[in-house]
């Protein structure tokens, strides 16, 4: 462990901070294989956020930080992480309603968030009911599905950046370059909540095209251990059609696999390793560049690798 670190967390402890050394990461995310991070925090409420970053900003080094959601959209190499892991616990999950919009805290389950918005009479959010992640990462991202991503509602930020000694403030989205799988959030900025505007629309409705969009992912894509569609779309074609045409649908490295349900999915097996799929990415990205010349980019966030 580096001494920045270790400085970290004694100065952590000491400021009332349970900290869990060589706490699960790998296998809190989605693909549930790959290593710990060599330290981790569970924060409760705004004011623990705003003590950390105070702690961190008078540490001498810049600490590595991760901010986990739900992990439904990252890859942790078997070696781990050599930085702190924050988490947001379930004060961070919430929603208001005023009229159209809605305001949603981080840590709120996408799919949760969907059923709860239709029930509201309001539109715009169902697309959210097949993406396995949280709210903090799917603004990072700028999620999206089935056609719609959340910049079309997305109005407002709130966050809190840990590189400053703070508190948090409201960004209007359009500061954020929110472009396809990808926005301007730092690595330092943590995703508090998010002001949605929606359209006015029929609960039975809503419903029904939730339960599509739920069976139409069953029907499409595979479960098991993965983190959805491993690579961004080229603008020329879909990067699972491509894939499936360089021959490699279904094929094996080790304990990974590219899936012969949907070919942009790479699944991990059982007690497998993270990198054994991130080999398996690697062979995909070359083998399609070669006979295509197209570069596949990774939509998943990959940690500890390189």
């Amino acid at each position: 462990m580096s001494h920045s670190l270790q400085t970290a967390i004694d100065r952590l402890r000491a400021a009332g901070f349970f900290v869990m050394e060589d706490a699960p990461f790998g296998a809190r995310t989605t693909y549930r294989v790959g290593g710990v991070a060599a330290a981790g925090v569970e924060l409760a409420s705004v004011e623990e956020l705003e003590r950390l970053g105070s702690v961190l900003v008078d540490t001498e080094e810049l600490l590595p930080v991760f901010v986990l959601g739900r992990g439904s959209n990252v890859l942790v190499a078997d070696r781990g992480f050599p930085g702190l892991l924050v988490t947001l616990g379930a004060g961070f999950s919430w929603l208001n309603q005023d009229g159209n919009q809605v305001e949603l805290g981080a840590a709120s389950p996408l799919p949760v968030m969907a059923r709860r918005i239709a029930k509201l009479a309001l539109t715009g959010f169902s697309w959210a009911v097949g993406v396995p992640g949280s709210v903090g990462g799917a603004v990072r991202m700028n999620a999206g599905g089935h056609g719609h991503a959340l910049a079309e509602t997305l109005r407002a930020v709130l966050i809190f950046d840990l590189a400053a000694d703070g508190s948090p403030s409201w960004r209007e989205a359009k500061t954020l370059r929110l472009g396809y799988r990808s926005s301007a959030i730092q690595a330092s900025q943590i995703v508090l909540a998010a002001r949605l505007e929606l359209g006015p629309g029929d609960p039975e409705e809503e419903l029904i095209t939730l339960n599509e969009i739920v069976a139409w992912r069953r029907a499409h894509q595979p479960g098991g251990q993965n983190a959805g569609s491993v690579f961004v779309n080229p603008v020329s074609a879909p990067a699972a059609r491509l894939i499936e045409e360089c021959g490699l649908k279904g094929v094996r490295y080790r304990s990974a696999s590219v899936s012969d349900k949907h070919a942009n999915f790479i699944q991990a097996d059982p007690g497998g390793s993270a990198d054994d799929v991130y080999a398996l990415m690697q062979t995909v990205r070359e083998r399609v560049e070669h006979l295509t010349g197209l570069e596949l980019m990774s939509e998943v966030r990959l940690v500890g690798f390189g």
